[in-house]
């Protein structure tokens, strides 16, 4: 019965008069407020969509009465305290309701009340003797609280920045992790003289040398962290911070990877948000990333480890069930921390450039042989990015890139997140660079772009294409006389792209099918005197994609690319020749209303009126053309949008003037 009650209620809420829907909204509030209230699964769905429109109503009233701040206020009260002193079972339940109200909190008034009435309980519960999960919990929803509207509470800031500092030296490994997002969350809205606060204190810890190492690491994480969260209004501090860091980082066990790699990224922070403040320290740090690109302790022991004498080794072999595995091996963060600072200053320092070129380069390209993919993926991250700020950087060094990009796009093992960073860099070189510098290589790298461009992962697939039009201007370049013989590979690269092209799955990803049309375009341009023999097979899927709405713009736009028409004869006679559909395809855009769509076509029509039709072809296009005219007149009645009309009359008239030029005695009206 009262869900049918409820059922009347939600038809009278999406009422047009504005008083019914703020009576049913009361009357809604007071059946939720009954205490055997119980809605079924089937009137619950209904409840929330009708109860979120009304948030949304233009009625001040109705929009207030469907909030109702006061309500939401008591609601997150109790959830907090079944958060802090309710069952395991239900504390989950609570965290996701306290972290979903958060996230809908829309308007001030209501996000300062939530704040005023949760933070305190909050902090009580990660401060006080709670278990770690609880302190976790609370931890979490404060930094989602703090994130969004910690600035409406500047009041509270001293006492919960000192709270919140107090949780670094916790035992329990969570909770500080948990505390320190908590504090560069709220570091973005403090004061800067609580900022210095915060920072002088996490320095005196460091400072003192006889810690543990566990609390170093923990406030080296928070001094990275607060960078990244203040950006350069950190900058002031770095006199006092890096030197320590440095220290730290050289000073460190050689098994102690996560202080190397913690003060790594901290020094990367620096790079990247005080640009200005960092300057007098950035050699320092460019020495520090470069020496740490070949950190690998345990390689450096194995290679002493095999000058022992061999005596040893079956006292060897009945420890190797105890010995240090790969699996284990974690040098290979730090490897990658030291890529990434060096990826800071190659985009933050652009004087440094020479000596990242001179120095960088060949330790980068050494990474292509590392065992670890992670760091073979900053490898490639940090190339590409010095390849895009210094051009035609790597052209000595291309016999050294080739293997590693062999390795990582042919290696079975090698994820697709490798493969598209290789595919990518391996574009940008391309493109960055003179062809001639690729000659002796191209059947190297051919073959596994051609077979990337058939991988089961569209975005590898995608960019494999694109990295196939570089590949196709580098066999046959437009700038330079000599070239290399491109005939042996035309034909795999024709039916490498066909293979996509002509794909009717309707799985295949829109980025992947525009690039195959992008692609086939450019191949037919460049080698078209050359592939004669499967035009026949690839034009109809061309002119197919022209007929498609989710591939016709870039089919068109195909159409348009420098020298096709020139290098394509039969292309006109194909899609003009005989048959209507084929020009129904071509002209159906100018029924369209969107201008962006009649403009490619337009431009795609006029660019084979200047490829020396046969008059009878031109005949008849111009007769479809005047239909057209037509069409569109006749449906544009009443409307203001002339664009499509004075498009269609200027092929008319240009297609007139081309026949009175090439052809005696013609004579045409309309």
């Amino acid at each position: 019965m009262a869900n049918m009650n409820i059922t009347t209620i939600l038809e009278k809420m999406t009422g047009k008069d504005k008083d019914y829907r703020y009576m049913a909204t009361s009357e809604l509030l007071s059946e939720l407020n009954k205490e055997g209230f119980k809605a079924d699964q089937d009137i619950e769905p209904k409840l929330t969509t009708t109860v979120l429109q009304q948030l949304e109503d233009a009625s001040g009233d109705v929009s207030g009465l469907a909030v109702g701040e006061d309500s939401v206020v008591e609601m997150t009260n109790i959830l907090c305290d079944k958060l802090l002193n309710g069952k395991d079972q239900h504390r989950d339940t609570a965290s996701i309701a306290l972290k979903t109200i958060i996230a809908e909190v829309t308007t001030t008034s209501l996000a300062e009340k939530i704040l005023v009435s949760l933070a305190p309980q909050l902090i009580k519960g990660a401060t006080a003797g709670k278990s770690a999960e609880v302190k976790c919990e609370c931890l979490d929803i404060l930094g989602d609280v703090l994130h969004r509207v910690g600035n409406l509470i500047t009041k509270d800031h001293d006492c919960m920045l000192t709270a919140l500092l107090s949780q670094l030296s916790s035992n329990q490994a969570s909770v500080t992790k948990k505390s320190i997002s908590c504090i560069a969350s709220l570091a973005a809205c403090l004061s800067d003289d609580l900022l210095a606060k915060a920072t002088f204190e996490v320095v005196q810890l460091l400072k003192n040398r006889s810690a543990k190492s566990e609390i170093a690491r923990t406030n080296i994480q928070m001094i990275g962290a607060l960078s990244r969260s203040v950006g350069y209004r950190f900058g002031p501090h770095l006199a006092e911070v890096v030197p320590l860091l440095i220290n730290y980082c050289t000073s460190a066990s050689e098994n102690d990877e996560e202080l190397h790699e913690y003060s790594l990224q901290a020094l990367e922070s620096f790079m990247l948000r005080c640009p200005r403040d960092i300057s007098p320290y950035c050699e320092s740090i460019l020495n520090l990333a470069l020496e740490y690109t070949s950190y690998d302790p345990n390689f450096t022991d194995s290679m002493e480890e095999d000058t022992d004498d061999e005596a040893q080794d079956e006292e060897d072999d009945d420890e190797s069930a105890n010995e240090y595995t790969d699996d284990e091996d974690a040098s290979w963060k730090v490897r990658r921390a030291s890529a990434k600072c060096l990826y800071a200053i190659i985009v933050s320092r652009p004087e440094m450039l020479s000596k990242m070129y001179l120095e960088a380069c060949p330790k980068l390209i050494e990474w292509f042989r590392e065992r670890e993919e992670n760091v073979k993926v900053g490898a490639f991250s940090v190339l590409k990015e010095l390849v895009v700020v210094l051009p035609d950087c790597l052209a000595d060094h291309i016999g050294s890139l080739v293997p590693g990009i062999e390795k990582a796009l042919n290696d079975k093992s090698s994820t697709s997140n490798l493969k598209i960073e290789a595919l990518v860099f391996t574009r940008l070189v391309m493109a960055s660079h003179s062809p001639a510098v690729f000659h002796p290589y191209i059947q190297a790298l051919s073959g596994p772009i051609l077979s990337a461009i058939g991988d089961r992962y569209d975005k590898v697939t995608a960019e494999a294409l694109r990295v196939c039009e570089e590949l196709v201007r580098v066999l046959r370049p437009n700038s330079e006389p000599h070239s290399p013989d491109y005939r042996p590979y035309i034909g795999p690269i024709y039916k490498a792209i066909l293979a996509r092209l002509a794909n009717q799955d309707q799985d295949q990803d829109q980025e992947v099918k525009e690039c195959a049309i992008s692609c086939m375009s450019l191949a037919l341009s460049t080698f078209g005197d050359g592939l004669q023999r499967e035009l026949p097979a690839c034009l109809p899927v061309l002119v197919d994609r022209m007929g498609n709405e989710i591939t016709r713009l870039a089919a068109v736009k195909m159409s348009n690319t420098d020298n096709l028409a020139a290098s394509l004869g039969s292309i006109d006679s194909y899609v003009l020749e005989t048959k209507p559909e084929r020009i129904k395809v071509i002209l159906f855009p100018f029924e369209s209303r969107e201008a962006y769509w009649r403009k490619d076509f337009a431009t795609f029509l006029i660019e084979h009126l200047r490829n020396k039709w046969k008059s009878t072809m031109l005949d008849h296009f111009i007769n479809i053309l005047q239909k057209d005219f037509k069409y569109i007149c006749n449906r544009r009645q009443g409307q203001s949008d002339p664009k499509a009309t004075s498009q269609v009359r200027g092929l008319i008239s240009n297609s007139i003037k081309f026949l009175q030029k090439t052809t005696k005695n013609y004579h045409y009206s309309w």
